[in-house]
């Protein structure tokens, strides 16, 4: 039983390589980014429910941004707070700002796809770009940078949305490791030319590939998935680019607790259930890699069976994958959640476990 085991082990840690090594590597070893502002006119859409204390706070950012032909398409998605109010205001104060107002609809109720659409048929410019009502860009060079990876084949451009810092959080480092390995994953799929996955957070594409494959509509029935399932069904080696320079990124407030993360990634984790067979695969095989690496791990060692050969094993694959991660920490500006890797790591693995099971048994909650 123990030799097969060990066998096994093998092939697990040669499939953790071959994400690290050949795919994730793929973006971690990536040349520093090259961004030529070529100032096409952009959109950039705010979609908002019940956001009145973050809209406060953003917008103005957002209206101070650094670029010479932008607006701001601000969507309030029926609020029953006074989000609808300070949207008005700003309207009133920023003349590149137009507002839509989404009232329920009895078809697309809590939809946030069908307020997002009549936000993109309401912008005025070919190309857009996407914020989460509680996000703020992390400079004044925001739209110029992204906007500046446009091209005319590249139409999609899929950036990094980021988390604050929470000195002294262990949740925050947490949240902060699963965001770096998530981009790290889409960024490396899209370098290779099979793209999967983009964030609404941080995301730009030509309205054109909104209009092209009619919207939301092959998934308007499923709450999540304006953002990654949007991309999953028009991205591809072709059409999509990533953009990964410090001022293009985003970043949000993160959650204080981990229930509230814990709720949160459940929402998230649902959606990938409708991503196309290959993705799927890639995605679920490279996870249920890294929770058999620590199964079997710990059932070699605790046989102590040809131990030597285990902790050689296990050393080769951190060296590997600290240096991938470490690398690409460094690129997205993450380096301190790298001193916790093995921890976080582990952690995060039997989180991800946890979530699967009880999005087996009960459905998250989306946008209300």
């Amino acid at each position: 039983m123990l030799p097969l085991t060990l066998y096994f082990f093998i092939v697990i840690v040669a499939i953790q390589l071959f994400y690290y090594l050949l795919v994730f590597g793929k973006f971690a070893f990536a040349k520093a980014q090259k961004s030529e502002s070529n100032r096409i006119p952009i959109s950039v859409i705010v979609c908002a429910k019940n956001e009145a204390k973050n809209v406060a706070k953003y917008i103005p950012l957002l209206a101070q941004q650094d670029y010479p032909d932008f607006e701001i398409i601000l969507i309030d998605d029926a609020s029953s707070d006074d989000t609808l109010d300070i949207f008005e205001a700003f309207e009133k104060q920023y003349s590149n700002i137009r507002l839509v107002k989404v009232e329920n609809n009895e078809a697309f109720w809590g939809n946030k796809k069908y307020a997002l659409t009549l936000g993109i048929k309401a912008a005025r410019k070919d190309y857009l770009l996407f914020i989460d009502a509680d996000c703020y860009p992390a400079s004044k060079d925001w739209i110029s940078k992204m906007s500046s990876q446009f091209t005319t084949n590249k139409t999609i451009v899929l950036g990094y949305g980021g988390y604050e810092k929470i000195p002294h959080s262990f949740l925050n480092k947490i949240i902060r490791f699963e965001t770096l390995l998530t981009a790290v994953q889409y960024f490396s799929w899209a370098k290779i030319g099979m793209p999967y996955k983009g964030i609404g957070r941080n995301l730009g594409y030509k309205k054109d590939e909104f209009f092209n494959v009619n919207g939301f509509i092959s998934h308007i029935q499923i709450r999540s998935g304006d953002d990654d399932l949007f991309i999953n069904q028009v991205a591809n080696k072709k059409n999509t680019t990533i953009c990964f320079s410090p001022e293009s990124f985003t970043l949000s407030e993160p959650k204080k607790t981990f229930k509230s993360w814990f709720t949160q990634k459940r929402r998230q984790v649902s959606t990938t259930l409708f991503y196309k067979p290959f993705d799927k695969i890639q995605l679920g095989l490279f996870y249920v890699s890294q929770l058999l690496f620590f199964i079997l791990a710990v059932i070699l060692l605790a046989n102590q069976y040809l131990w030597i050969v285990v902790l050689s094993l296990i050393g080769f694959r951190y060296f590997f994958t600290w240096i991938v991660l470490g690398f690409s920490a460094g690129k997205l500006k993450e380096k301190d959640v790298m001193y916790w890797f093995p921890f976080i790591e582990i952690v995060l693995i039997f989180t991800q476990l946890n979530i699967f099971i009880t999005n087996l048994f009960s459905k998250p909650v989306h946008w209300k």
